[in-house]
């Protein structure tokens, strides 16, 4: 099973990208420049916004979570799991984990990238406050980049 999501937010000129172990978009209108896990901010949803059957698929034990993040004709994707113990209640903010802490606020644990691994040309345009667009793709199996792309 695979569900989707699309969730649009905007750069700022403080996105640093460089925290080690969390990315973050908000839908704060502010981004202050200690925010170093915010890459996004004016986001349209939060976690708790998300569609109904994309949550049921993060909230399965061992699935599977993609965020495409794409910037003008930029992309990288962010690949993690999901948990049972997910609240997936944030009504602010969506947060990837590259650990296994569990909040509010967090959409995937185990990610394989955090803010400082996100691809820097990307980093670059949003401190330009280009539109970020972030797709949120659930599986109960693992896809390929190729299967997540043309979703």
């Amino acid at each position: 099973m695979i569900a989707f999501d699309v969730i649009r937010a905007t750069g700022h000129n403080n996105v640093k990208g460089t925290h080690r172990n969390t990315l973050e978009i908000t839908k704060d209108d502010y981004l202050t420049p200690r925010g170093d896990c915010i890459i996004g901010i004016n986001a349209d949803k939060a976690l708790s916004d998300l569609k109904e059957e994309v949550k049921s698929i993060i909230k399965k034990e061992g699935s599977f979570i993609y965020v495409i993040l794409k910037v003008k004709n930029l992309i990288d994707i962010v690949e993690g799991r999901g948990s049972l113990y997910l609240p997936l209640s944030n009504s602010e903010k969506i947060i990837v984990r590259r650990s296994s802490f569990i909040s509010d606020s967090t959409i995937m644990i185990h990610a394989n990238k955090a803010a400082k691994n996100i691809r820097r040309e990307l980093i670059n345009e949003l401190r330009k406050e280009e539109e970020l667009i972030s797709y949120v793709v659930a599986s109960d199996s693992p896809l390929k980049y190729e299967e997540i792309l043309g979703i």
